[in-house]
Formats: structure tokens, C-alpha cells, sequence
């Protein structure tokens, strides 16, 4: 077991099944103490709930406490301060969550916007003595969207991502089930 360092973050991303999820919970359980799971994902059909169940399965019986919160992140983790590890799964379905709900409203969400949430965020990181993981995907790595919606949902992630992965301790990029440390801080 390691000991866990004050107020870490360590944020992981990747493409799809990368394996940033299943290196995300292998890295919290190493920390020892309290672990809490905020789970950012709305069951919104059969297959979803599908991989939801698996996810909980993996961590069934290894003292996991999952909250479940699509869109107030920041209260999330201010309501789960004395946990040791804190796992964050993931920024975007976060996003997406929070675009979904700006258009129920006919409103739109700039980055700015975006970047004034991540930093609600970063500022509830500091609550209390832990090790936050934050997963995330990559996804401007590939062609051009065709579509405004598509385009305005991958630059906001790609704004959160580089708010969070800027002002975390560790950032790693996982290929393939591998990870390559993209920023690496000795703990403190």
C-alpha cells in the first residue's frame, strides 16, 4: 500500500476503452483510507445501464462508496471531503450532462463557462486531505465533427480537459491498456 499524498490530483485520459477507467480504480486502490466513486454517468438506456453494472462490479467488495451526481461536481466532492481517494468518473459525460441540461433550457454553455465550472471544481479538490483521479476522454484527436453541436460539445471537453490536466500533480494518457506519464510530481 502507498500512502497518500494532501490534495493530489491525478488526471487520466484516453480514447475509448483505453483502459483509463479500469487504471483509474487500480491506482485509488493502492491509497489507503476512505474511497469514494462519483459516477457522472445517467442510465439512459438498456446497454448504458449494462456498463454502469459492470463498473460496479469491478469495485463490489472493495470498500467503494459511490455517489452518483451528473452535474453539480464541485458539490460532489465538497460532500465526500473525508474521503482519502476520491475517483471522478468521468469529465465527459460530465460535460456532456451539462450541455444536455443547458439546451433542455435553450441556453448554451461557453467556455468560459466551462472553464469558470473546472475551476469550482479544482477549488473543491482542496477540501479536506485526499487524492482526487479524475477520467476523462480525448477526444480532439480525430477529424473535424460535422456538426455545431458536436464541435461546441468536443471543444468544451477539450477545454475542461485542459483546465483540470493543467492544474493536476499527475497526467497520464493511456493507449491500448497502457500508460504513458505525460506530467509527473513527486508527491508532498
Amino acid at each position: 500500500m502507498t500512502d497518500n499524498s494532501r490534495n493530489r490530483i491525478i488526471y487520466i485520459s484516453g480514447g475509448c476503452r483505453s483502459g483509463k477507467s479500469r487504471y483509474a480504480e487500480q491506482r485509488a486502490e493502492t491509497l489507503t483510507g476512505k474511497r469514494s466513486y462519483i459516477a457522472t454517468c445517467p442510465i439512459i438506456d438498456a446497454e448504458m445501464d449494462g456498463r454502469i453494472a459492470l463498473h460496479q462490479q469491478r469495485r463490489a467488495g472493495k470498500g467503494w462508496l459511490t455517489v452518483e451526481e451528473p452535474l453539480d461536481l464541485a458539490q460532489a466532492l465538497m460532500d465526500t471531503a473525508d474521503s482519502a481517494v476520491v475517483l471522478v468518473d468521468c469529465l465527459t459525460l460530465w460535460i456532456n450532462n451539462l450541455l444536455y441540461e443547458a439546451d433542455c433550457q435553450d441556453q448554451t454553455i461557453s467556455e468560459v463557462q466551462i472553464t469558470r465550472c473546472c475551476q469550482q471544481v479544482i477549488e473543491a479538490c482542496k477540501a479536506g486531505d485526499r487524492t482526487i483521479i479524475f477520467v476523462t476522454n480525448e477526444l480532439g484527436m480525430g477529424i473535424v465533427p460535422a456538426d455545431a453541436s458536436s464541435r461546441r460539445y468536443r471543444d468544451l471537453v477539450g477545454r475542461c480537459n485542459q483546465t483540470l490536466a493543467g492544474q493536476a500533480d499527475e497526467v497520464v494518457f493511456m493507449v491500448s491498456g497502457l500508460p504513458l506519464f505525460l506530467k509527473e510530481n513527486s508527491p508532498s
